[in-house]
């Protein structure tokens, strides 16, 4: 899982939020095995470009190591090839296509392909992580094939781009994990993940009755996620191919009724004693440590959900033992959702902005280019490709992407101003550019700190490149980026602003009515016309027993609950103009949140009664009424309807 984020208390109640975000840090460990990593990658890759003279393919190599370090997050290896060879690959055909563009039309139909480009790439962002580091790499490499000057075909800087960062892809999958437990560190990644949901599991058991108790399950729900995405990376065979992956993934599906049981007992709000959470903790152990689970202490028996609880244990117990592999519960986006996606209101919301943010940095650096305002300088492809970064979403709020990016250009470039002066070349500055390279996983902690580093480790390449100390020009087009880019983040769109949002609000709503309908079994037409009060199950077991339905159902209501509600706290941390056009969506995130934890803890009471209390029916009650409400405050369109079993 992610660092947390980190800002003092008291700073936080007296910052407003788009100034507080600005200076949000995250917290914990040092990933040296990505920071070793770094250090092997653009360096030694540059050392050897400039041994073999062929110092321009470095320059090339090394910033696509670059790019790819960034991406480099904790994860499997399965699931790292997706998130390191996409970008990649988007970022070669980007360059490829900037320099046969570049070399047959002029700076006008430059700009205007520039600016296609970045509307396909923004669409394109709004379909998920991977896509979005893949639009990002698209327009980067576009920006690098039309302006840097490198006497090499556009096919070759292709192939040394896709070197530097396989390069980097190779060093994830061939070096071991510092620390590792088993001696199979093929799947440490995976390993830690499911171990890490046990603990969540085991947290949230401790919680119960707590404050905290909302938050670590929120924190399960990122576990579950994580440990999903690490299993169900991609895979030249359909199936688990070996024993060790099969058991990881039997662990994971054992783990789905714990935190099921877990939700539930939380709900409850009672608190439970230690004996609960000793199970889930042991099973942590076993997971990391790649050992049997041994005796699990049984907690009691006393109700629905501790029953639950203790029936989950035992089917681990035997998962453990077995290991003959499980369903992840995933549901697989067909090409309409993606498209749906691509080019819904958000997707063409932020396929406009980033157009237009690309495109006018282009038009801008071809026109000073060509004009020769501040000398006719070779990196003019810095100003669109400074833009595309700045534009992002998933890198913070506008305003407090814009003040980190110019704080950490600005120091980065004092930095290497002073580094230049006493560095002998080009062996010193190939030095600094492993520095840079160790530092980046360190540095995503904090946008500013990512950008200091990123600009020492880029003005080092322009000199190794035979380029002059450029810090000043550096500084002053990524203020020119900067302003560009908050300019159009505040001009008016087609539709309405916050689609981003709105579509994800929606998709999360969608999300938890479908769980809602398949626990209270609506799919079975009765509306409670028969005298009953309209919650109860038809068959004791919470609607069709198909569990692995329901399982995938929840899984897919809390994933795309947490998007919903990452996405309404950014931009609750924009400025107020911003702001204010998703003001509410928090809310309706905050009551699907309780919805979907009520529609668990209906689940395992179904499981164990088949017939909800009366507490359980008038919370949904609450819940359905307040979602139909909040859905109309926000402008949400078409709300779903009440499952006909929620009367």
């Amino acid at each position: 899982m992610s660092p947390r984020p980190h800002i003092p208390a008291r700073a936080h109640s007296v910052l407003p939020p788009w100034l507080a975000h600005a200076l949000r840090a995250q917290r914990g460990p040092v990933p040296w095995s990505a920071v070793t990593r770094g250090a092997l990658a653009a360096g030694p890759l540059l050392l050897v470009a400039v041994l073999v003279d062929r110092t321009s393919l470095g320059v090339v190599a090394a910033v696509a190591a670059m790019l790819a370090g960034i991406n480099d997050r904790p994860g499997s290896r399965r699931v790292s090839v997706k998130r390191l060879g996409a970008p990649a690959l988007a970022g070669a055909a980007g360059l490829l296509a900037g320099v046969y563009v570049a070399d047959r039309v002029g700076a006008v139909a430059l700009t205007a392909v520039l600016t296609g480009l970045g509307l396909l790439a923004g669409t394109m962002s709004a379909v998920g992580p991977v896509a979005s580091g893949a639009g990002t790499q698209l327009l980067v490499g576009a920006a690098i094939g039309a302006g840097m000057p490198v006497p090499e075909s556009g096919w070759t800087r292709a192939l040394a781009f896709l070197a530097g960062a396989g390069w980097l892809l190779a060093l994830r999958l061939a070096l071991p994990t510092p620390g590792a437990m088993t001696g199979d560190f093929r799947f440490d990644g995976e390993r830690d993940a499911v171990a890490r949901v046990y603990d969540a599991v085991a947290e949230l058991l401790d919680a119960a009755g707590a404050e905290d108790a909302i938050a670590r399950r929120a924190a399960l729900t990122a576990a579950l996620d994580h440990a999903q995405d690490a299993l169900a990376g991609p895979r030249l065979r359909r199936y688990a191919s070996s024993s060790a992956e099969r058991r990881l993934h039997a662990q994971y599906a054992a783990a789905l009724p714990l935190a099921e049981a877990a939700t539930a007992l939380a709900w409850a709000g009672e608190p439970l004693s230690e004996r609960s959470s000793a199970g889930p903790r042991r099973l942590a152990v076993a997971v990391r440590e790649n050992t049997p689970t041994g005796p699990l202490p049984a907690p009691s028996r006393s109700g629905p959900a501790l029953r639950a609880l203790d029936d989950a244990l035992l089917r681990a117990a035997d998962a453990f033992d077995q290991g003959g592999g499980g369903d992840l519960h995933t549901r697989r986006r067909s090409a309409r959702d993606l498209l749906r996606a691509a080019f819904g209101a958000g997707g063409r919301e932020y396929g406009l902005r980033v157009a237009l943010s690309f495109g006018a940095s282009a038009a801008v650096a071809q026109a000073l280019y060509h004009s020769q305002w501040y000398g006719r300088h070779t990196h003019w492809y810095w100003l669109p490709a400074t833009a595309v970064f700045l534009v992002k979403p998933d890198l913070g709020p506008l305003v407090s992407r814009v003040l980190c990016r110019a704080a950490g250009t600005v120091l980065g470039a004092l930095l290497f101003a002073g580094f230049a002066a006493v560095l002998p070349r080009p062996e010193g500055l190939v030095a600094l550019v492993a520095l840079c390279g160790a530092l980046i996983p360190v540095s995503t902690r904090h946008f500013a700190a990512q950008t200091a580093v990123a600009t020492v480790l880029v003005l080092s390449l322009v000199m190794v490149g035979g380029e002059p100390q450029a810090s000043a020009a550096r500084i002053a087009e990524t203020l020119l980026a900067c302003a560009i880019v908050l300019i159009v983040g505040h001009l008016p769109m087609p539709g309405e602003r916050g689609g981003q949002v709105r579509a994800r609000l929606a998709a999360a709503a969608d999300a938890a009515h479908a769980y809602l309908v398949h626990v209270l079994d609506g799919s079975d037409g009765s509306d409670g016309s028969d005298g009953s009060d309209g919650f109860e199950s038809s068959d004791g077991s919470g609607g069709s027993d198909d569990r692995v339905t329901r399982w995938t159902l929840r899984r897919e209501a809390y994933r795309t609950l947490a998007e919903a509600r990452a996405a309404s706290a950014l931009a609750a941390h924009e400025l107020p103009a911003l702001a204010r056009h998703t003001e509410g969506t928090d809310d309706v995130a905050a009551v699907l949140e309780r919805l979907v934890d009520t529609t668990t803890a209906c689940a395992v009471h179904l499981d164990d009664a088949g017939r909800l209390t009366d507490r359980h029916r008038e919370r949904l009650a609450e819940l359905l009424d307040e979602l139909a409400e909040g859905r109309k405050r926000v402008g949400l369109t078409a709300p779903a309807p009440r499952p006909a079993r929620a009367g």
